[in-house]
């Protein structure tokens, strides 16, 4: 896979950096790493010292035909309903292919420019063929740690835009975020607000992207007082509605970019005594059990999160095998699913 620049002069020590450190060729340093017994005992303690104290991971190559069957799945939470699907994808792709799948929610700061090495070191120690970051925002030395240690990986849904060369799966945010706001303007709302996630991350941005290029297409006006964003949490977006509701010209309508975040905005409406859909719409984004169990049922854009998954699984496993994709962004298709949030504005 390619890597940016930025990316590979944030790696690791390099065996000659071991060398250098220890006073030795990089031939002697290679040998020590790979256990071979021709190196004196005081040459042996000194490159071993180096390695420790450099921080020098020792692992070989990856060699997709001597690997064993296990992949790693990384997910920023195990605890919401989203993880729970992505899991399910993975797991159903998984036991077509005959692998074994470790699981595990990892932190991505880094320590004074280098890569948090909890994961990353169980990762070394399991042997995995290769990594599936569901929700990660990795650091470019985590980036350059992986290509150091030829380890295939596939992102899935990222947080940013992944560095060239890096493959991922995603669903269509723009389209997504287009398709929730033409059912609102084809209810007869004008008034539509839209509650974003994070500014910088990449799904929020597009779906708010999608949303007003629906209100330009309608011939609607942006406003920008109708733009929040929540950070994906549910108390922020309860917050931010009520924030909505005490405009000068409230809205009618509300665009939520996540299910989790449409709850906050059912609470926020309850506490002002209004009604969904009497006194506005609500549309939200993912279609978690959620949207099915809130009352009123949820009208939201689907994205197919087990099938992404899978998805990227299946692109992992190509990977492994020495295979690379034409394409290294793969989107797969959003749709409405009409419930009972949303109808005409009242008149």
């Amino acid at each position: 896979m390619v890597r940016t620049a930025s990316a590979s002069a944030a790696a690791g020590p390099t065996l000659a950096v071991v060398a250098r450190e220890a006073g030795v060729s990089v031939p002697t340093a290679s040998k020590v790493v790979n256990g071979r017994e021709d190196v004196a005992p005081e040459t042996r303690r000194r490159v071993t010292e180096a390695l420790d104290r450099l921080g020098y991971v020792r692992r070989p190559r990856f060699d997709a035909t001597k690997a064993p069957r296990l992949v790693d799945l990384v997910v920023h939470s195990l605890e919401s309903s989203w993880s729970g699907a992505v899991l399910h994808g993975v797991e159903e792709a998984a036991h077509d292919a005959g692998l074994e799948v470790v699981v595990s929610a990892a932190l991505t700061r880094t320590r004074a420019g280098r890569p948090e090495r909890g994961w990353l070191d169980k990762l070394v120690a399991r042997g995995s063929s290769g990594v599936l970051f569901n929700l990660a925002e990795l650091s470019d030395s985590q980036y350059a740690w992986l290509e150091q240690h030829r380890i295939p990986f596939v992102m899935i849904d990222p947080v940013q835009e992944p560095p060239e060369g890096v493959a991922s799966v995603g669903a269509a945010n723009w389209q997504g975020g287009l398709t929730a706001t033409e059912h609102l303007l084809s209810l007869g709302h004008e008034r539509i607000a839209v509650i974003a996630g994070h500014r910088r991350t990449l799904c929020s941005s597009a779906r708010v992207a999608g949303h007003r290029s629906a209100l330009a297409s309608a011939g609607v006006r942006h406003r920008a007082e109708y733009v929040r964003h929540a950070g994906f949490d549910e108390n922020l977006a309860r917050r931010r509605m009520l924030e909505l509701l005490d405009l000068p010209e409230p809205p009618t309508a509300v665009f939520v970019c996540s299910d989790r975040m449409a709850l906050g905005v059912y609470e926020a409406l309850a506490e002002r005594g209004l009604r969904v859909p009497d006194d506005i719409s609500v549309v939200g984004f993912d279609d978690l059990p959620e949207a099915r169990w809130a009352s009123p049922a949820l009208t939201t854009v689907r994205q197919p999160l087990s099938e992404m998954a899978a998805t990227a699984l299946r692109s992992l496993l190509r990977l492994m095998d020495g295979h690379h994709p034409e394409s290294t962004r793969t989107e797969l298709s959003t749709r409405l699913v009409e419930r009972a949030s949303t109808a005409a504005p009242r008149v």
